[in-house]
Formats: structure tokens, C-alpha cells, sequence
């Protein structure tokens, strides 16, 4: 029992000596670039999951409160459409977050009588940890294996898991993070890693009054500032690293005619910054980090890229104001 004990505790510190520099390497490389930039997937901590629970609640940020209503009021009508094209499946959720608004879908499933397990997928271990703890508490008899890892990889062991076919969640706007290039390059990898007859329910934030978006992603409260700032302290924590987070400010641009609302992190000062023991990056005043996209789209953007992914646009459920879509797509 012991060795088994010490076996386990020197893969969970391989794995996180792994995850460690790769976080690493991606900082340097990314504020040693031209313009510099940090990978939004590092946002997610565990203070980083808090304030974007507290983002979510902002009156501003409408997305989650879209749908929310979506999946509240139509989760039966999209619970129908989904047993109707497959008789048996299992839920992959990637992304899951705290699961708050897929839970309305599972616990709909579970009252329908599917045969199903839920595997949420997350980066962030603590999330998934509390999944596992909560929800079959919060709904009883569903069957919860959390995967905690890159999504693709997660998907694959989801697959080695379990031969059924597949209903893929990635809510949330979650697209969004990616900008139009790199969001067709995404699906088409969920695309090789699904079989025919596999289904992925994907939601967008759809294109309208740039003020209201631009409001979302720049706060009264400042939280989405808190956020952005977060991954700075996550640095100096995790990576040693000296970022002095009053020198820094957040600021959000939307453009209209792309579609693409972008979140920075601006120097205040010419300063100098130590990343570990070696790397020193430097900084002017006004020089800018360019921290995350949420793209949003038209349902005719939606509908090309559903193609151009090797999908077929099955259904879109969309909110009573016509901001958010969440799309059903068959392989």
C-alpha cells in the first residue's frame, strides 16, 4: 500500500512538473514575442475560477443570462432533438466550468430515462474536483468521471472510456476564445476526434450593438480588470516571476466588422520584469499584452464554419432577445 502510495504521489508530481514548464515556456514565449501576449487558457486558477464566477454575475455580461434562459426554457425541446438522432450516448463537456448551466440538459436527460455518463472536462483541477464531489448530490443516479487536461487529449481518453457515441457540450461561448481561423482549426480537430452519428452542441455569441458587447467584457466593478490581473499574480507565484500588478491596467476593444472583442493588459511605466531565475522581459510605458478574443458571429458565419468543419447544422436554440445561439451539429 505504501508503494503504491509513493508511486502515486511521484506521477502527480511528474505531471505537474510537466504542466509547470509548459506554462513556463509558454509565458516566455509569448511576452518575448512581437506584441507580446499570454495564453487565456492560464486565466484559470482557482481565484481565477471565483472571479469569473463574479464576472458571470456582472449586469453587464449578458452571455451566461442568454443561455441560461436557452437552456432553462428549451432544454426538453433540445433534449428531444438530441434522442431522436441518437438512442444512446454519453455527454463530454469541455470546458465545463461549475456545470451550472449544463446541469438543466443532464438532469433532463436523467428524467427522460438516457443510459449516460458525464464526463466534464476542464484545465482546471480544482473545478473538476468539485464536479465530481457535487453533482451527484445536486442530481442522483448520474454517473460523473471528471478529465482534467487540453481538451483533444481529454476527448481521446473520453473515447478509450467508452464506445458509445457522443453528445460533445462547448458552451459558453466558448468558441469564442479562438479567433475565426483558429475556431475552424478547432473544429475540424473535434471533428477527426468524433465517429458518425456523434453530435456537438456549440455555442456562440451572436453579433449586435458593439456598445452592449464592448460593456460585457469592461465591467463597472472591475472584475474582468481582477481577472485579467490574476494571471499576472499567477506568474509571480507559479513561475517566480515579478510583475508589480499596480503598474498594469486592462483594456477591452470591440471591433464591429470583425466580430472580435479583445482584452489587454497596458504597461503604465517603462519597467522591467523577471520571469524564473533567467528571463528578463522589459516593457515601455503604453506597450500592451494582449490577453484574450471572444469572437462573435452571424448565424450565416455560424452555419459555414459548421460546414467547413466537416459538421451538419442539425438545430440552433437561440434566446427571446436573439444574442446567443447554442447550435446542434451532427457528424
Amino acid at each position: 500500500m505504501q508503494t503504491n502510495t509513493l508511486l502515486a504521489e511521484q506521477s502527480n508530481t511528474q505531471v505537474l512538473t510537466v504542466y509547470r514548464n509548459q506554462f513556463l515556456q509558454d509565458v516566455i514565449e509569448g511576452l518575448t514575442g512581437s506584441p507580446k501576449r499570454l495564453d487565456s487558457k492560464y486565466f484559470y486558477d482557482a481565484n481565477g475560477d471565483k472571479l469569473f464566477q463574479q464576472i458571470m454575475q456582472c449586469p453587464e455580461y449578458y452571455p451566461t443570462r442568454c443561455e441560461m434562459e436557452i437552456l432553462k426554457r428549451q432544454r426538453g425541446a433540445i433534449t428531444s432533438t438530441i434522442n431522436a438522432l441518437l438512442p444512446s450516448y454519453d455527454v463530454i463537456e469541455l470546458g465545463a466550468g461549475d456545470a451550472t448551466k449544463s446541469v438543466y440538459l443532464l438532469q433532463e436527460m436523467i428524467q427522460t430515462g438516457t443510459d449516460f455518463t458525464y464526463y466534464p472536462v476542464d484545465i482546471s483541477g480544482s473545478i473538476i474536483s468539485e464536479l465530481e464531489n457535487k453533482l451527484p448530490q445536486t442530481l442522483p443516479g448520474l454517473q460523473v468521471r471528471g478529465l482534467h487536461g487540453e481538451y483533444m487529449r481529454m476527448l481521446h481518453q473520453a473515447s478509450e472510456l467508452s464506445n458509445k457515441n457522443k453528445l460533445v457540450l462547448f458552451m459558453g461561448a466558448n468558441i469564442g476564445n479562438f479567433d475565426t481561423r483558429q475556431a475552424l482549426n478547432f473544429c475540424r480537430q473535434l471533428r477527426r476526434q468524433l465517429k458518425e452519428g456523434d453530435l456537438l452542441m456549440i455555442g456562440f455569441d451572436l453579433k449586435k450593438h458593439p456598445a452592449v458587447i464592448l460593456d460585457a467584457y469592461s465591467d463597472s466593478q472591475g472584475i474582468t480588470r481582477a481577472f485579467n490581473l490574476n494571471l499576472l499574480h499567477r506568474i509571480n507565484r507559479e513561475l517566480n516571476a515579478d510583475f508589480k500588478l499596480r503598474l498594469f491596467d486592462h483594456y477591452a476593444s470591440y471591433d464591429p466588422a470583425t466580430g472580435a472583442c479583445k482584452s489587454y493588459l497596458v504597461s503604465l511605466a517603462n519597467q522591467k520584469v523577471r520571469i524564473g531565475n533567467t528571463v528578463t522581459v522589459e516593457f515601455e510605458r503604453d506597450e500592451c499584452i494582449y490577453m484574450e478574443i471572444s469572437q462573435k458571429y452571424t448565424p450565416q458565419e455560424i452555419q459555414q464554419l459548421a460546414f467547413s468543419a466537416g459538421f451538419t447544422p442539425v438545430a440552433d436554440f437561440r434566446d427571446t432577445k436573439n444574442w446567443f445561439a447554442d447550435c446542434l451539429w451532427k457528424v
